[in-house]
């Protein structure tokens, strides 16, 4: 029998052209898929739950976003300049990044084996060492600009020119003892952390001594200061007897709320 002939070249290179539909026209092109029809800001999104996961899940992290608030606070008690404020931030945002690339490569590890490895090892140690260098250069460029060279009087000679008001001084404290005593809670607390009940310092000890403080720096008179320090260590008794704080608590408390406070009272002029 006779061999049907092959296909020309030309022929035989041509892709299959899709299935005309019943009208003849070309069938219309697929609908999108998810992946194809992501919002342009979804990509942000997720990296805000990236931070969010973060914080949540190390509690380095957390350590490291209360210091970022104090370190900011104290820049603008201190009455820093704008360079300086920026030294700070970029030095503040180099030890957040380490950190969060150190518990990508950690939860990475973990991810591929659970076993011990030296070579997991030599990656999570390299990682935390990454954290260690960045907090030590945060550490060194805080110093330079809180204490270096007669900061501390520089900044007191600063805010005399500034003259800040006693109201600003008291709320400022406030919200240092807040994030301070908020800190040594994260960091002293195993699991879950209540920053309003217990903990490893009494908050409403230091608010009490710093009061106590602004009644001593404002009113000048020994009964007013006595009485002051007197309602102070009631309140700070009344949270032993409470059962919420122990006398350690107790006592951190107000040696913050009388440190802050005399470092304060004595940077605001009168």
């Amino acid at each position: 029998m006779k061999k049907p002939d092959a296909e020309p070249p030309e022929r035989a290179l041509e892709t299959p052209s899709e299935p005309p539909s019943r009208n003849g026209e070309a069938e219309p092109p697929a609908p999108e898929t998810p992946a194809q029809r992501r919002h342009p800001l979804e990509g942000f999104r997720y990296a805000l739950e990236g931070i969010v996961a973060v914080v949540r899940t190390q509690r380095h992290m957390r350590f490291h976003f209360i210091s970022v608030v104090l370190v900011l606070l104290m820049g603008l008690l201190f009455r820093l300049d704008k360079r300086e404020m920026l030294v700070l931030l970029f030095t503040i945002s180099i030890v957040l990044i380490a950190e969060m690339f150190n518990s990508a490569i950690e939860a990475t590890v973990d991810l591929v084996t659970e076993e011990y490895h030296p070579k997991a090892k030599f990656a999570k140690d390299i990682a935390a060492g990454a954290v260690l260098v960045a907090t030590l250069n945060a550490v060194v460029v805080a110093w330079v600009l809180f204490m270096g060279d007669l900061r501390l009087e520089q900044i007191r000679l600063r805010m005399e020119r500034a003259e800040p008001t006693l109201a600003v001084a008291v709320t400022i404290g406030i919200i240092l003892i807040f994030v301070i005593v908020s800190l040594v809670k994260v960091l002293a607390t195993q699991g879950k952390v209540r920053l309003f009940h217990g903990g490893a310092m009494s908050g409403h000890a230091a608010l009490g001594f710093f009061f106590a403080m602004a009644i001593i720096v404002v009113s000048g008179d020994l009964l007013a200061s006595v009485l002051a320090l007197l309602l102070a260590a009631l309140i700070a008794q009344s949270r032993v007897d409470a059962d919420i704080h122990s006398w350690r608590e107790v006592v951190l408390g107000s040696l913050l709320g009388v440190g802050l406070g005399a470092l304060i009272f004595w940077l605001t002029p009168r």
